[in-house]
């Protein structure tokens, strides 16, 4: 799998977003590169494992979609006579 990357300004402030919760939360200071670093190691462990879920769920759906529309093509069958 390709390595998760994400727009600059979205990484910024995610980062920022990750230090502010572990500062209200953890009382832990972690800021600037330090956060990034902290958010790209997370985006390579953890993003993988979201990135598979959301695969998975996605399949889920569309494997729904894909009977009900079978389901609706049958309801409009004609009866046939021989």
């Amino acid at each position: 799998m390709a390595k998760i990357e994400l727009p600059k300004p979205v990484s910024e402030a995610l980062a920022k977003a990750l230090s502010t919760y572990l500062k209200s939360e953890l009382e832990l200071e972690v800021a600037g590169f330090d956060a990034l670093f902290l958010l790209e190691f997370i985006l390579e462990r953890v993003g993988p494992h979201i990135y598979n879920q959301a695969l998975y769920d996605t399949q889920a759906h569309l494997h729904g979609k894909l009977e009900a529309l079978g389901d609706a093509v049958l309801e409009i069958e004609k009866p046939a006579k021989l």
